[in-house]
């Protein structure tokens, strides 16, 4: 079955489903592969700053993708023992996106989704896999899209292909580019959820925290439907020795790392199944275009979850990108001269963020004697300062501006 399309976007998230959406609302023809399913899957990222909180407003989709319930946090938190080192006030940003969202993935994704299933431009291939690249000398020209229980193939002809497939992306690969891994965090981190009570008193704030109470650090946050999320953190490539001594004695240390949660702990992860390990890395493909191909999100460029930017910097990617697939198809040109005004754009704000989850996994998550006791406390005299102010700014609304491109959708409606 072959298609023709103007765009080919690789990947149903949140990275290749704005785009998708900007597109074709753009007037652009636009086919999405999507290797799952459905929406009924497990996720890991689903804190939104507020950089991306506005974008997705922008669009029309951050509303009802909220009504499906969402948690707005009101501060980022730093705790050693109790006490408090860095106290991230989100309310003091300028509003009204002045709050970290915890937003599920599948909310999200229903509402872009649903927006561009109404424009008759856009169609979508859930369990469809690319297989293969369509190349004539040199120059991407679609993707072979194979699905599950031996369908026949498909042969999804494009003027571009999009790579939104995640930090493994199958297209990246199949397009020779390379990838840089960076070892620059020393931690992976062993997710976990557990069940929380509904909040009766909502005037108290809802923090992110990250806090050290007797063992490695942990990441907490409410999530819905009235969960918590937790990670905790432990040493690069740690875990099989960990799982090696079975289920039991990881409960016993997220106890002592987590102990306001034991209880919890102990009735509710009960196997491996309860718990996900995410190998924390960060890296950039060698280059972000070429000839009738271009990378967006984490197939682009990978980072730790300290931050919450990884959403954040995919829509961003989205964003950016938009205009430049636009010109490129309305041109006839989707050459890598004509796309790379996106990388010239993005590469540098990425490597930026980049850098400060740096120093935020440093000042946080260490775990070595002495660096566990100066660094963090470190960063409680750096939060003191205008520049954690400064700081905060840039890791909530970005360190440079990326403006959707209004003029370019199609009518006023959404």
């Amino acid at each position: 079955m072959d298609i023709d399309t103007d765009i080919c976007v690789v990947g149903g998230g949140p990275a290749g489903l704005t785009l998708a959406l900007l597109l074709v609302r753009s007037g652009l023809r636009v086919t999405v592969l999507e290797r799952s399913r459905s929406l009924d899957r497990a996720y890991r990222g689903e804190i939104l700053q507020p950089g991306g909180q506005a974008l997705l407003d922008e669009l029309g989709v951050l509303g009802p993708a909220r009504a499906h319930g969402a948690v707005e946090h009101d501060r980022f938190l730093l705790e050693e023992h109790g006490r408090v080192l860095i106290d991230g006030d989100y309310r003091r940003l300028p509003g009204p996106y002045n709050c970290l969202l915890s937003l599920p993935q599948r909310h999200l994704l229903t509402e872009l989704l649903a927006a561009c299933e109404r424009h008759e431009g856009f169609r979508q291939f859930a369990g469809t896999k690319a297989t293969a690249l369509i190349e004539e000398g040199g120059f991407v020209r679609g993707v072979v899209a194979g699905g599950a229980g031996g369908s026949p193939d498909r042969v999804v002809r494009a003027r571009c292909v999009v790579a939104a497939d995640g930090r493994f992306s199958k297209v990246r690969s199949l397009a020779g580019i390379g990838y840089r891994r960076q070892e620059l965090f020393s931690q992976d981190v062993l997710w976990f959820r557990l069940s929380a009570p509904p909040r009766t008193d909502t005037r108290r704030p809802c923090d992110v925290r990250v806090f050290r109470a007797g063992g490695n650090p942990v990441l907490s946050y409410r999530s819905v439907p009235e969960a918590l999320q937790l990670g905790w953190t432990l040493p690069h490539g740690g875990f099989r020795k960990l799982a090696d001594r079975g289920i039991g004695h990881i409960v016993d240390q997220l106890v002592d790392a987590a102990p306001e949660y034991a209880d919890l702990i102990r009735q509710e992860i009960t196997g491996f199944g309860d718990v996900s390990l995410l190998d924390v890395f960060s890296g950039s493909a060698e280059h972000w275009v070429r000839d009738g191909l271009l990378l967006i999100g984490d197939a682009a460029h990978t980072h730790s979850p300290i931050g919450a930017q990884g959403i954040n910097l995919a829509v961003r990617d989205a964003v950016a990108a938009h205009p430049v697939l636009v010109e490129a198809v309305r041109g006839g040109d989707a050459g890598a001269a004509r796309l790379a005004p996106y990388e010239r754009q993005r590469r540098p704000e990425v490597e930026r963020i980049t850098r400060i989850q740096q120093v935020q996994s440093r000042m946080m998550l260490s775990t070595g004697r002495i660096s566990s006791t100066v660094r963090p406390r470190a960063a409680a005299l750096v939060s003191r300062t205008p520049l954690y102010g400064a700081m905060l700014r840039r890791i909530a609304f970005g360190t440079a501006p990326v403006r959707l491109r209004a003029d370019l959708l199609a009518g006023a409606g959404r």
